[in-house]
Order: structure tokens, then C-alpha cells, then sequence
């Protein structure tokens, strides 16, 4: 990594949970989210440029997390415990720098608590950044009472509902996991050159859905494999227990941000994703793609990346870091 000094590590207490934070740089707060089955690592490549470019850039892990706590009640990882979280952070961080708004930039998950952080909180989110999942407003993404029918029982999000089950598969073998997880939604599986969602057929289990590369991609090496693993062994056999829980509350999401229907990104905002990534083989998505300047009206850019997985940031770091160098100079500091 390079930039203004090294990353720093420390921990900060927000909205009644501990949260482990990254951070590098001095200047205006850049918030890095990122997204399953991540942390704060999935960030190792932005944290050192845009420090270097004069920004706070801090990469938490979020709520369930790695290093950070890990309620055990299920419904304490809804989108308004999750965006509680980042609000607390960045009233938190902003008060050393008396300056209480940030930039919010999410993958995945991540970009989902990024738009609803931006949609419910315009005053603290002075610009918002998704990489692979767009505004889907106001709950977040379709629930699962929708995806099992368009998808039928087996698809990933339908899967991880049943508590226990995808928290043991994933856990037995996290090194195994991470590879089987990172190569098969990226963009090097072959696969993946036609994106559709990702359903674990009947009889199957996750892992067996999920190819075991022969070799990582050139984007991955064992070294990073070997850091997600020390940086989820602190809950053991609960290691995704956490990030699993925001999929069980996404039928939840839905009727707690219903008051927010019809509310949008009022702040100037950048998509990016690219098109083997297998969100963009969603229902709707198309639709949805094509609506982003309505969604949004101060869009900077929407980027598709060409040949570019789910992994966005980590799969093409210098043009994501290109794109978000571009988007950060042209808001007002």
C-alpha cells in the first residue's frame, strides 16, 4: 500500500457495538463498506492511493465483521442498525476534524448501506459511491418472498435464510471458502461471461455450487486468502455467522423503510460494476441500470468494466481507484 503513512488499526464504539477500523490519511472522511463475506482487507488497494490523493480514508468492519462485535440477536443487523453504525462513525470521526460529513463508499453490501445511509441521511453523506449493487430504494434489494419465486428455493439469498446451515459450510474450511467464493463470482471464472444468479441446485450444498479454482487469479494470492482467514478466526465456528444475518433481515428491511418510498440520492453519486458480475444478470437490473439518473439526478458516472466480476475493487483496483480519484476531485472539499 502506499499514501500518506501506514494504515492504522484501532476500534471505536457506535450505536452499542465495538467496530474494528483501517485507516490511512489525513483530510476530508472517506467511509470504505464493504461487503460478504469481506472486511476491511477488501479495501487494501484503495486505502493507500486515495490517502496519498489527501483523504481520511477509514475501512471499517462492519457490524458481524472480523475483528468488530457480533450481537447475537438477528434482528440487530437490519439496514437501520447498519446505518446507525455508519452515522455514528462519521459523527464520531467527523468530531475530531470538526467536520461531521463524509464521502460513503460501499461493494456489495457495502453499496447497500451506502445508498440508504445517503437516501435517509443527505445532511452527513456529502457524496456516495456503489460499486456492484445499485440503489435499490427504499428496502435495499428485493426480499426473499420475491427472489424465491423468480429464483426458486435455491437461490443464495433463499439459502442463507435458514439459520445455521450456510454459518456451518462456510466455517468448516474458511480458507477453502474464500477461494471458492472470491474466484467463482469473479470475473476469471468462465462462467461468469454470461452473469445469472447464483442458485445451489437441488441436493446440493453452497460450497458444491461454488468451483474450486485450480489456480487464483492473478488479482488473488494465497497471502490474501491467508488474511481474510486471520481476520474472521476471531469468532470461530460463528467466523459468517455475522454478514449471514443481514440476509435474514432483508424481508425486514423491507417494512421498516417503507415510510422512505419515493425518496432518492440527492447528493452526487458514482456507479461501478462490471459485466461478468452476476448482479448485473438480476432481475430487472437492465431496468433498473437505466434508471440510475432518475435515482440519482447528480450522477457523476455510471462505469461497467469490461470482463470485471463481482469483486470490483479488488479485480481492477486502478481504474476503480481512477473512477473514485475523479468522483472525490470533483466535489467541493
Amino acid at each position: 500500500m502506499t499514501g500518506n503513512g501506514a494504515v492504522q488499526h484501532s476500534s471505536v464504539e457506535v450505536n452499542g457495538v465495538r467496530l474494528h477500523l483501517a485507516e490511512q490519511g489525513e483530510g476530508p472522511l472517506v467511509l470504505l463498506l464493504h461487503g460478504f463475506p469481506e472486511c476491511w482487507y477488501s479495501w487494501r488497494h484503495q486505502l493507500g492511493p486515495l490517502a496519498g490523493a489527501g483523504y481520511r480514508v477509514v475501512a471499517p468492519d462492519q457490524r458481524g465483521y472480523a475483528r468488530s462485535d457480533q450481537p447475537t440477536d438477528v434482528t440487530s443487523y437490519s439496514l437501520l442498525h447498519l446505518v446507525g453504525d455508519v452515522i455514528g462513525l462519521i459523527r464520531s470521526l467527523g468530531a475530531e476534524q470538526g467536520a461531521e460529513q463524509a464521502v460513503v463508499v460501499g461493494h456489495d453490501w457495502g453499496a447497500v448501506v451506502a445508498w440508504i445511509t445517503a437516501m435517509l441521511r443527505p445532511d452527513l453523506v456529502r457524496g456516495v459511491a456503489g460499486l456492484s449493487v445499485p440503489p435499490v430504494l427504499p428496502g435495499g434489494m428485493a426480499p426473499p418472498s420475491r427472489t424465491r419465486q423468480q429464483y426458486g428455493p435455491g437461490y443464495y439469498q433463499v439459502y442463507f435464510q435458514q439459520p445455521g446451515r450456510a454459518d456451518a459450510e462456510l466455517a468448516l474450511d474458511p480458507a477453502d471458502s474464500f477461494r471458492r467464493f472470491l474466484y467463482g463470482a469473479s470475473g476469471d471464472n468462465p462462467s461468469s461471461a454470461r452473469p445469472r444468479p447464483w442458485v445451489v441446485a437441488e441436493g446440493r450444498t453452497l460450497l458444491e455450487s461454488m468451483p474450486s479454482p485450480e489456480r487464483l487469479p492473478d488479482w488473488l494470492t494465497e497471502a490474501d486468502i491467508g488474511a481474510f482467514v486471520r481476520e474472521y478466526a476471531g469468532h470461530g465456528d460463528r467466523a459468517f455467522t455475522g454478514g449471514l444475518n443481514w440476509y435474514r433481515n432483508i424481508q425486514r428491511n423491507q417494512e421498516l423503510l417503507a415510510p422512505f418510498q419515493g425518496r432518492g440520492i440527492d447528493m452526487p453519486a458514482l456507479y461501478v460494476a462490471g459485466d461478468h458480475d452476476l448482479v448485473t444478470g438480476l432481475h430487472g437490473m437492465d431496468r433498473l441500470l437505466g434508471s440510475l439518473d432518475r435515482i440519482a439526478p447528480r450522477l457523476h458516472r455510471s462505469l461497467m468494466l469490461p470482463g470485471c466480476g463481482h469483486w470490483t475493487q479488488q479485480e481492477r483496483p486502478e481504474e476503480v481507484n481512477a473512477a473514485l480519484l475523479d468522483f472525490l476531485g470533483s466535489l467541493p472539499r
